[in-house]
């Protein structure tokens, strides 16, 4: 999987700013669908660093296993596909899409112009 894909079946990622703190693509990644459920649950598709596996959940960091979804290795696509179909069956469908999230640019030491 790469980004051009998971944007192609409506994915964004969770923290869109590129930073140095931030691990590269292939390391670890963590994104969120475009589209809600009909019950208002949101999607996201995580690779935890260092698994060579993905898993979608409800929840942004699942910790435990249980709020795991669906848990498929990075290359099988089929597999990711039928998740995200069998988790908007399972919560009534598909919804409205989702907010945007766009953080505050709080730079205290810029000049207004």
């Amino acid at each position: 999987m790469n980004d051009l894909y998971l944007r192609g079946l409506g994915f964004a990622p969770t923290d869109p700013a590129q930073s140095a703190s931030r691990p590269p693509f292939s390391a670890a990644w963590r994104y969120q669908h475009d589209q809600l459920a009909q019950d208002g649950s949101r999607l996201f598709i995580e690779h935890p660093f260092g698994v060579d596996r993905c898993r979608l959940s409800a929840l942004a960091a699942p910790l435990d296993a249980h709020d795991v979804f669906a848990d498929m290795p990075l290359d099988d696509r089929k597999a990711l596909e039928t998740a995200m179909a069998a988790f908007y069956v399972a919560h009534g469908g598909v919804g409205a899409t989702a907010d945007v999230f766009e953080p505050h640019q709080f730079l205290p030491y810029r000049r207004q112009r």
